[in-house]
């Protein structure tokens, strides 16, 4: 519950920072505007996200005749969710990953790198299909849609004072102001950042939130912290163009970063997931 919420304040204060931008340009039109074209952008790829995502990887779907076994394992998983079985994708990867997608329960889809089938074993791959289940089950995709509405809306907004500013179109008064230009410049290098800062933010959550649901579905938070710390030992032995727009989807993320760069990454640091899941762990012991 404490990561949904966290999810709803960060939702909050970005749409508290779009409402503050608009404001400062001093004009609801416009500002009305970018929400509108930033929503109809990120309501077109959640109605088609998953047939995009899964195109661009290139994922099969696996027939049940080719892997019952991995069919009724995430039956199982998806039963112990109260969720319906999610399809099953196979992707032609090297690096172990996965990921899941779709719209909600009712249109769920899990995916599985090739990769991964070879280095974990059942027990570890049960975990982390676990955790794509609770994604799922989260309606994660729906969530991260809002979080990038509302930053495309700031970018938007930001795009549109700095077409202001070229052309001299900033209100009336405020071109022979310095220190106005100078906030306006500073705007437009600070409040994307802080956008991005925030929506990342937002994903990190639904990452330890998909963590602990996942746990809770398998039984086993052990199985999953073993596998993530297989699955991040070797992602970045094996690289691979991951698109930046969906590397949220992976459960690990090849491209996140360190120190002040995890503030800019979709995913938590590996250490800190595992170290939450022995605790979990401990406490579903007693």
């Amino acid at each position: 519950m404490g990561y949904a919420i966290r999810s709803v304040i960060l939702l909050g204060v970005l749409t508290g920072l779009f409402l503050f931008v608009g404001n400062l340009m001093g004009g609801k039109v416009g500002m009305t505007i970018a929400l509108l074209l930033a929503g109809a952008m990120n309501f077109i790829a959640y109605w088609f996200s998953d047939k995009i995502v899964l195109a661009m990887y290139g994922a099969k779907e696996i027939p049940y005749q080719e892997a019952p076994w991995l069919h009724r394992m995430v039956e199982e998983l998806a039963q112990r969710a109260n969720i319906p079985k999610p399809k099953v994708y196979l992707v032609p990867m090297e690096q172990p990953n996965a990921f899941a997608t779709g719209r909600g329960p009712s249109n769920g889809a899990v995916a599985v790198t090739s990769g991964i089938l070879r280095l974990l074993d059942e027990r570890e791959l049960r975990g982390v299909l676990a955790h794509e289940i609770g994604h799922i089950k989260n309606r994660d995709v729906l969530v991260a849609t809002m979080a990038a509405t509302i930053a495309g809306a700031i970018s938007y907004l930001v795009n549109m004072l700095q077409f202001a500013l070229l052309f001299g179109q900033s209100k009336e008064g405020e071109n022979n102001n310095p220190l106005s230009l100078i906030a306006s410049i500073a705007m437009l290098i600070v409040t994307p950042i802080i956008a991005t800062i925030i929506q990342m933010a937002i994903s990190r959550s639904r990452e330890y939130m998909a963590d602990e649901t996942g746990a809770r579905i398998s039984g086993d938070p052990l199985a999953l912290a073993s596998a993530l710390e297989k699955i991040h030992n070797y992602v970045y032995q094996i690289p691979t163009e991951v698109n930046q727009g969906t590397a949220h989807l992976f459960i690990e993320n090849p491209l996140s970063g360190h120190g002040i760069w995890e503030l800019f990454s979709t995913h938590p640091s590996t250490e800190k997931r595992i170290e939450r899941l022995k605790e979990l762990a401990r406490r579903m012991v007693f």
